[in-house]
């Protein structure tokens, strides 16, 4: 399993604890279970929050041979122009 990276792990938390502060203020309750159901439903959104941070991409060096040029002799730009009778 993938390590998480510090962007997901910042993002997890954040939403954790201002989830868990908004739910308690808004919803005002003073009982255990109460207070028991929004600190689970809030690491449950921190954690949902925390996966689908996208990863970054990795770069994949390929090893090969390098690309082989062609040999040809560059065309002189003056010989690209077409010469026009007057």
């Amino acid at each position: 399993m993938p390590r998480p990276t510090a962007a997901q792990i910042a993002y997890g938390s954040i939403t954790v604890i201002f989830s868990t502060l908004a739910m308690l203020l808004l919803s005002q309750t003073s009982s255990a279970v109460g207070t028991a159901v929004i600190a689970v439903s809030a690491l449950a959104l921190g954690v949902l929050v925390a996966m689908t941070v996208p990863k970054p991409k990795s770069r994949v060096v390929a090893l090969s041979r390098p690309v082989e040029r062609p040999t040809e002799n560059p065309v002189p730009a003056a010989a690209t122009h077409s010469k026009t009778a007057a």
